[in-house]
């Protein structure tokens, strides 16, 4: 008699620390905005709820596959959740005027539509993380993380000045490589997808 698989229960550890990164997001967004983003301790507040949710990202992600603990839900819920923190800090930033409105609409309209895609052939057609994803996804986070911070805050004090506006310049130049990592990333995986979905026809 063959044996049943048997499937991981959705109460575990990493579908919590997914869930808890999608609960965390309107508090972010919140934290960023206050003031309409002046405020040397909310953005600090926001930059450490940013950071913590990229960590939890990776820690979950090690958690499901070291311990067999994936599951349909952890599956649809985990780019959900990169997604809306990524993606809200990538709106808060623009409505702050640290990063141009176009950088993130383009951004946005690539992400989404990938996990989009991904999430409605999922059971169809398996395309795996590429390294050139997690690059990509480890560049964009470290670049937004930074211009989450109250790098030009004219609260900050003089001799902060000058190494802030070269933090925040710096951390332009990162977004503009994950922003073509980004774009670059998206067309592999289109790729990949109509080559897969190619094979299957066959």
């Amino acid at each position: 008699m063959a044996e049943v698989e048997t499937q991981p229960s959705n109460w575990n550890v990493p579908n919590v620390l997914t869930t808890a990164r999608i609960v965390a997001v309107p508090f972010f967004a919140w934290a960023l905005l206050v003031d309409g983003g002046d405020s040397v301790t909310w953005r600090c507040v926001a930059f450490a709820i940013f950071v913590v949710a990229m960590i939890t990202d990776k820690i979950d992600g090690d958690l499901a596959r070291k311990h067999n603990l994936i599951t349909n839900f952890g599956k649809i819920a985990d780019p959900i959740a990169d997604k809306a923190v990524t993606g809200m800090a990538f709106i808060g930033l623009s409505i702050v005027g640290d990063v141009w409105w176009a950088v993130t609409i383009i951004v946005l309209i690539r992400e989404w539509s990938v996990t989009l895609l991904r999430l409605s052939i999922l059971k169809r057609v398996v395309i795996a993380a590429a390294d050139l994803g997690k690059i990509k996804t480890t560049v964009q986070a470290v670049a937004l993380a930074t211009l989450c911070l109250p790098l030009r805050d004219p609260d900050l004090p003089g001799w902060l000045e000058t190494p802030g506006d070269v933090i925040f310049y710096l951390a332009q130049v990162l977004l503009a490589v994950a922003v073509a990592l980004t774009l670059w990333s998206g067309w592999e995986f289109y790729r990949d997808v109509w080559k897969q979905r190619a094979s299957l026809r066959k």
